[in-house]
């Protein structure tokens, strides 16, 4: 009798953490995965991860972050109902030479990701440093009701690549 009643209940969080998981990972300029590491051991489910991914910056050629996450295990984890830990770490890289496609913001978001169901999300924003010509990105993760002090910044020094023997300013291409 229990089990007809929550039936209908259970079917539609299913239905509905599987829809989740097919969105996250739906979109194709989505982070890339490097690698994923267990830190916490599950008996009958998924283990607790940190997963290591990598994006570019969609405004800026040369340019890709790498950040860490937790990623939660268990039933809740797998169906995407786990609200996530707001842990977590970035390091940005020139990794060819940079060049601007249009210009931006200071703070204008890179990247932007759910870490729960409904409340709260991650994103990853841009800024220029003018004085020293480097870019400056910084992660922190935003909760509906209460926010998150939990954040981590990147530098990226513009150097010129290859034969150049100039770098671009990153403060011509900022939004006044």
């Amino acid at each position: 009798m229990i089990l007809s009643i929550l039936r209908p209940t259970l079917f539609g969080l299913l239905s509905l953490g599987l829809l989740t998981a097919a969105t996250n990972g739906a979109a194709a300029d989505g982070p890339d995965l490097i690698f994923r590491k267990s830190t916490v051991f599950k008996w009958l489910t998924p283990n607790d991860k940190l997963a290591t991914y990598a994006i570019d910056d969609p405004a800026v050629t040369g340019v890709a972050c790498y950040y860490t996450v937790p990623e939660k295990g268990g039933i809740a984890g797998t169906l995407g109902l786990a609200e996530q830990v707001s842990d977590i770490s970035l390091a940005c890289r020139q990794y060819g030479p940079i060049g601007f496609k249009e210009k931006f913001g200071q703070g204008d978001v890179v990247f932007r990701e759910r870490r729960s169901l409904f409340f709260k999300k991650m994103q990853i924003v841009r800024g220029c440093d003018t004085k020293r010509n480097v870019l400056v990105y910084m992660v922190y993760s935003d909760k509906l009701v209460e926010g998150s002090p939990k954040n981590s910044t990147s530098g990226v020094p513009i150097q010129p690549w290859g034969a150049a023997t100039e770098a671009p300013k990153c403060a011509d291409w900022v939004k006044r």
